[in-house]
C-alpha cells in the first residue's frame, strides 16, 4: 500500500525530489538525466532522501546533542511512514513508492542513514574524526556510497548477483575520488578520511594535514600516500567496467555517465599532481555536458533499436 493519497500527491512528492537532486545533487544529476523517467524518478528520491539526513546530521551551525534529536524525530517519522503512516514529508512520500515500485529493501536505507550519519557518533571535542585503518574507512565508504550503489542498481535493474559486488566496489571507488579531493576541505573541518597507517608508512604526521599552510603544494611524501589512496581507488573502478554489461541496458547509459565523471575526476587529481591543497579539482561543467550528450545519446539508440 502505498502511502500518498493521491496520484497528485505523489506527482507533486517526485517533482520535490527531481527539485532536491537538480539543486543538490551535481555529478550525480548529469548521471540521473540519462534515465528513463521512472528510473529518474526513484533515483532522485533516493537522492533527496540522503540529502535530508546528510543535512540534519552535518549542519555545523547546529550543536551535535541538537542535531541529534532533530535526526531521531524525522528518523521517527520515517518508521511511521515503513508502517503505513502518514507523512506531509514528500521525500518520504517519494522514498516510499520508489521501495515498492523497485523492490528496494528497507535494510538498505537504513544502511544509508547509517553511514552519512556516521560523523554524529563521535563526540564533539578536539580530537579529529580518524580512521586508524584501511579495513576501517572501507566500512565507512560502504555505508555512504557501496549502499546507495546497492540500491540504484535495484533501480537500474539486473538479474546477474554478481551486479551486487560490483556496485559495492564502484561505490568504494566513487568515495575514495571524493576523500582525495576533500582532503583540505576536511581538514578545515577536524577529520581526516586519509587511514591513519598510511600516513605512519608514507612518515606523514596527523598534525601536518590538519594544519597544514593552505598555500602550500603537498610535499614528495605526501604525494606518495595520496598517490596510494588513489591507486586503490583505481583498481575498484575495475570494477565499475565489470558492472556495466550486467545493468538493464537503458540504464547504462546513466550508470556510464556517473561513472565517466568520477573517474575522470580522479584521472584530474592524477594529472594535478596530487595538489588537492591549494586549489579544489573538479570536472569542468562543459566536459559534464559532454559526458552527458553521449549518455543521453546512447539511451535513445537503446530505445530505437528495442522499439
Amino acid at each position: 500500500m502505498t502511502i500518498a493519497s493521491s496520484g497528485a500527491d505523489l506527482a507533486r512528492a517526485y517533482e520535490e525530489c527531481r527539485a532536491i537532486a537538480k539543486r543538490e545533487a551535481k555529478n550525480f544529476y548529469y548521471a540521473f538525466v540519462a534515465l528513463p523517467k521512472p528510473r529518474r524518478n526513484a533515483i532522485c528520491a533516493i537522492y533527496a532522501f540522503m540529502r535530508q539526513a546528510d543535512d540534519l546530521s552535518d549542519d555545523e551551525s547546529v550543536p551535535r546533542d541538537e542535531r541529534r534529536r532533530r535526526l531521531a524525530a524525522w528518523l521517527s517519522e520515517w518508521r511511521s511512514v515503513c508502517q503505513g503512516g502518514g507523512s506531509s514529508n514528500p521525500v518520504f512520500i517519494a522514498v516510499r513508492d520508489a521501495m515498492e515500485r523497485f523492490q528496494i529493501p528497507l535494510s538498505l536505507l537504513d544502511e544509508l542513514v547509517a553511514g552519512v550519519t556516521m560523523d554524529l557518533e563521535h563526540d564533539a571535542g578536539s580530537e579529529p574524526d580518524t580512521y586508524a585503518t584501511f579495513a576501517e574507512l572501507y566500512r565507512y565508504c560502504y555505508l555512504v556510497a557501496s549502499v546507495v550503489g546497492l540500491v540504484c542498481i535495484r533501480i537500474f535493474g539486473y538479474s546477474d548477483p554478481r551486479a551486487e559486488k560490483f556496485a559495492e566496489e564502484t561505490g568504494i571507488a566513487f568515495q575514495l575520488t571524493n576523500i582525495l579531493r576533500d582532503v583540505a576541505e576536511d581538514a578545515e573541518r577536524n577529520r581526516l578520511y586519509l587511514p591513519l597507517d598510511d600516513l605512519a608508512a608514507h612518515g606523514v604526521t596527523l598534525d601536518s594535514l590538519l594544519h597544514r599552510n593552505a598555500t602550500a603544494k603537498p610535499a614528495v611524501n605526501e604525494r606518495a600516500l595520496l598517490a596510494s589512496i588513489a591507486g586503490r581507488a583505481e583498481n575498484y573502478y575495475l570494477s565499475a567496467a565489470k558492472l556495466l554489461p550486467l545493468i538493464d541496458r537503458e540504464s547504462r547509459p546513466a550508470l556510464r555517465v556517473l561513472v565517466s565523471i568520477y573517474h575522470g575526476l580522479l584521472k584530474r587529481i592524477e594529472r594535478a599532481d596530487y595538489d588537492v591543497f591549494t586549489r579544489r579539482v573538479s570536472v569542468p561543467t562543459v566536459q559534464k555536458l559532454g559526458i552527458l550528450i553521449v549518455g543521453l545519446t546512447r539511451m535513445m539508440l537503446v530505445r530505437i533499436f528495442r522499439g
